[in-house]
């Protein structure tokens, strides 16, 4: 494909010079969203069309993982001032969208993110933040990662009497990151004492040091809610830690490890990126977060996936408008996409808990986790109305797999009578060769769990 070698000038991470013009050419061009369920048999093809603006694709993406659904595939094409692309895509299930709300849902979502009032603006803060907004506290943690981390930190927001509402949690390469929005045990709102604020900081800035003063650990406090997609801030801050530079604990199976190439196609001055791996949910949106994170811009693409596998190509440049000239460049661009790959292919045993919420109750899930030689490599907490849903993935604390034995134990620790459901129970080489089960326990005691499904794979 001949393309023209376009320009990008003007388009970077700290350009605000011109926003009243910028506004104006938004308004004056506003987003073109058409979504077609009759030209593809197997997806449906959402078009859209936009001025142009360094971190717009990332924005449409977005859109569109936040909806739950999977790009199969995606043509992307910027020159200069107009953003055209192409998305096929399929809700959860693979198959096309029929619900109609669904639909007007994504327009609606696009023409918000992409309009006139609406603006991207990176946001990078330190290793320990605790921002307040009117009903919770968000806290961001970087730091080594190590058996129990987790734990630790839930069992000092519970004694700071804190409730954490929801979380994310990532670990990467002996590193971890968090972004965790916590209330006031007593009122259910944001803390705002600044007494308290400064004891927070002060906990967990020392439990993130490990106890070892002589590493330090950096702080940074907002008066403001962050208002960045916790997956993306998530990107960020394990961008600006480094564990793309970190050496791997847990050295991945090599026939999971991600391809990525950097070539260059000097005659249009594109550096062409070329990634190949395992498909997986929201793969084009660490991908593309990474890429713009880095400062480039994406000025075509081709996204496929089929048969579980992915492909994608990139022709950037970086917002200066020049390629990677360096080997050094190259370098780093290659290491940053894999660990952007990485970070969210979950390694061990997920479990997932849905429960009546209550005050402490992270900390007592973890804790059991850590009693039974656990460490949790990733977590999703989020609280729906009175309910708490988490989802985690563990692993052994010694980096092997979770047996039997552990899992009896967590069994016994959260409760005795548990059911197995949806299919009979393993034998013991079934077990050993495909030990897949879905466990549920009603506990009867007070304040303690109400049900359990694990997912062992």
């Amino acid at each position: 494909m001949d393309w023209p070698a376009t320009s990008y000038e003007g388009y970077g991470p700290t350009w605000d010079s011109d926003d009243e013009y910028d506004n104006f050419i938004r308004k004056m061009n506003p987003p073109r969203i058409e979504i077609d369920n009759d030209s593809c048999s197997d997806a449906t093809i959402v078009r859209v069309d936009s001025a142009n603006e360094y971190g717009i694709l990332l924005e449409v993406i977005q859109v569109l993982i936040d909806l739950n659904l999977v790009i199969s595939k995606a043509y992307i094409t910027s020159d200069g001032g107009w953003f055209m692309d192409v998305f096929n895509i399929t809700d959860k299930e693979g198959q096309k969208l029929k619900d109609k709300a669904t639909i007007a849902r994504i327009e609606d979502y696009i023409c918000k993110s992409l309009g006139a009032d609406s603006r991207y603006i990176p946001s990078r803060r330190r290793s320990v933040d605790v921002a307040a907004s009117s009903d919770h506290n968000v806290i961001e943690l970087t730091g080594t990662d190590r058996p129990g981390l987790l734990s630790e930190v839930s069992a000092v927001l519970a004694s700071l009497k804190c409730n954490v509402v929801s979380a994310e949690i990532w670990t990467h390469n002996t590193r971890a990151a968090a972004v965790m929005r916590v209330t006031d045990e007593d009122t259910g709102l944001a803390v705002t004492d600044t007494g308290r604020l400064e004891r927070i900081r002060d906990k967990l800035s020392y439990l993130l040091r490990g106890g070892n003063v002589s590493r330090g650990a950096a702080m940074a406090v907002s008066t403001g809610a962050s208002t960045t997609h916790t997956d993306r801030r998530l990107h960020q801050m394990m961008l600006d830690d480094g564990d793309h530079e970190q050496l791997h604990r847990h050295p991945p199976n090599q026939s999971q490890r991600p391809n990525v190439t950097v070539s260059n196609w000097n005659d249009k001055d594109y550096s062409v990126v070329t990634i190949r791996c395992k498909d997986r949910p929201k793969l084009l949106f660490d991908t593309v977060c990474t890429l713009t994170d880095l400062h480039y811009v994406v000025f075509h693409a081709n996204i496929d996936a089929k048969d579980n596998q992915a492909y994608q190509e990139f022709y950037v440049r970086h917002v200066n408008g020049s390629p990677m000239n360096t080997e050094a460049d190259r370098l780093r661009v290659i290491q940053c996409l894999e660990a952007a790959i990485e970070r969210r292919a979950s390694e061990g045993v997920k479990l997932e808990l849905c429960t009546n919420d209550k005050v402490g109750l992270l900390s007592e899930v973890t804790r059991i986790f850590r009693e039974n030689s656990l460490t949790v490599t990733r977590a999703e907490v989020s609280t729906r109305g009175r309910m708490a849903v988490n989802t985690f993935y563990v692993r052994d604390s010694a980096g092997g797999t979770v047996d039997q034995k552990t899992i009896d134990s967590i069994r016994q620790a959260i409760g005795q009578n548990i059911q197995v459901k949806n299919q009979p129970e393993p034998s013991d080489q079934q077990k050993k060769e495909s030990p897949t089960w879905f466990l549920f326990a009603n506990l009867f005691r007070p304040r303690s769990l109400y049900s359990f499904g694990m997912f062992m794979r």
